[in-house]
């Protein structure tokens, strides 16, 4: 999944510290969701729209399926 969060956060000059503690959640979570590693609960996906007053779709984008992953459905 694809996410604006390091735009998001930067813009408001917010370290990745800043924002876990925001949310409620560690710095590590931050990073993995930032770089993809880690796709966010739902509950975590609406704290974070509601935090940037964004809908969740402007935020969170998904990846487009691989060819290989759209051939083994």
């Amino acid at each position: 999944m694809k996410n604006r969060l390091p735009d998001l956060r930067a813009a408001r000059g917010w370290s990745q510290a800043d924002l876990a503690e925001r949310l409620g959640v560690s710095r590590q979570t931050v990073n993995a969701v930032e770089t993809g590693r880690y796709d966010p609960s739902l509950p975590l996906a609406f704290a974070i729209a509601r935090l940037f007053a964004q809908p969740i779709e402007s935020i969170f984008r998904p990846e487009p399926r691989s060819r290989r992953a759209a051939t083994d459905s």
